[in-house]
């Protein structure tokens, strides 16, 4: 059992991904608000983690993930995907290259099926992929003052997104982008990952609050993370999910570099066509006792456009879910998500709108493919 869960006032995730860590330590809403304002402390234990020590580690996952890692320096780190042959998502992680390993962290339940796969793919490589999870713990620091907070507790500060620095009892610390986002009014945001020991959970938990961070739980966490529009494998994503849906190319996906599964859809979608669907933050009229649920439809005059997400109470929002809709969804269509009901069961439906300022904007000129075609069908009229 989680030790922080005997925290007094503590209320645990009971059902969804989270399930055993802390969903708040008695009011969401001012814990969002200190994550926005001050900085708080997440308890992110359930996150898994794989090791990838071993000379080859930078050449070998280079070959396997979307992003381009064969040079990564160390003390950096990045995302990253693997797909499959269609180039759909399958994994996600958050890469850190410290010391003489490759840190890959992921959602709760997702790194047996991602470390089995390296393993079937090491052959003559020199590495050693290995499941870290029982033995370092994720806890986060989120917030303006997030800085001041590890200067406080003795931990070193990464400079720049994505850089990690090896903590002196083992573990590691990673700076990671702010969850302020594209709604919110927060310049200066800050979110940091402490992958610590895990036998030394409490400890660490106690020094970052005495440090300043207010406690905060994944309720509050996840609130920012979907006003941030920050996309969760599993939950905002579904089995057809393709990169550029979601926003990952960039952040996760290099477009130029090759030899990895699912390049070709990549690259074709990239250079010749559009997603059809794009991500969006959708604000619903459904109350706290009702909310949206992933996988739940979004419709357009009762014909579905696509798929609600995460669902979340935010402080400054309101109700607001992410959700993946078709690229021709308008912004100001009047849709509805939920569930419609029949003879037997009540509709659970709710008016939704879609925030004009998180659909991405449309590009009408061609991808540089179709340009291309188009360039040298006109070179070749007679």
């Amino acid at each position: 059992m989680n030790p922080l869960l005997t925290l007094p006032r503590v209320v645990a995730v009971e059902d969804g991904p989270d399930v055993g860590v802390p969903g708040h330590h008695g009011d969401p809403l001012a814990e969002q608000r200190a994550m926005d304002r001050s900085a708080a402390v997440v308890d992110r234990s359930n996150r898994e983690v794989i090791a990838v020590p071993g000379e080859d580690r930078l050449s070998w996952l280079h070959l396997l993930l979307t992003q381009h890692v064969s040079e990564l320096p160390e003390g950096s780190g990045t995302e990253a995907l693997v797909l499959d042959l269609n180039g759909r998502v399958e994994h996600h992680m958050i890469v850190s290259h410290v010391g003489d390993t490759v840190w890959l962290d992921v959602d709760p339940g997702r790194s047996e099926a991602l470390l089995d796969y390296l393993r079937k793919m090491v052959f003559w490589s020199k590495v050693e992929p290995r499941s870290a999870t029982d033995e370092l713990a994720m806890l986060s620091v989120v917030g303006p003052t997030a800085p001041a907070v590890l200067a406080e507790a003795g931990v070193p500060v990464p400079a720049e997104p994505y850089g990690s620095v090896s903590l002196p009892d083992g573990g590691l610390v990673r700076r990671m982008p702010g969850l302020a986002g594209p709604l919110a009014s927060g310049a200066n945001h800050y979110a940091f990952d402490l992958l610590v020991p895990r036998a030394e959970l409490v400890g660490w938990w106690q020094r970052l609050r005495s440090a300043g961070a207010a406690a905060a739980g994944a309720i509050a966490y996840e609130a920012l993370r979907v006003g941030a529009l920050r996309p969760r494998l599993g939950v905002d994503t579904d089995e057809r999910t393709i990169p550029h849906e979601v926003g990952w190319i960039g952040s996760a996906v290099h477009l130029t570099k090759g030899c990895y599964r699912g390049q070709e859809t990549v690259a074709r979608v990239a250079n010749l066509g559009r997603p059809p669907r794009k991500l969006v933050l959708l604000h619903t009229e459904s109350g706290d006792d009702e909310p949206l649920h992933p996988g739940d439809p979004v419709l357009l005059g009762g014909r579905t456009v696509g798929r609600v997400g995460s669902w979340a109470l935010h402080h400054e929002l309101g109700g607001v879910a992410l959700a993946l809709v078709k690229r021709s969804t308008a912004v100001d269509a009047e849709l509805t998500a939920g569930v419609p009901g029949d003879a037997e069961t009540r509709d659970r439906l709710t008016p939704v709108r879609i925030d004009p300022d998180s659909a991405p904007a449309e590009d009408e000129t061609p991808p540089p493919g179709r340009a291309a075609q188009a360039r040298t069908a006109r070179a070749l009229r007679p």
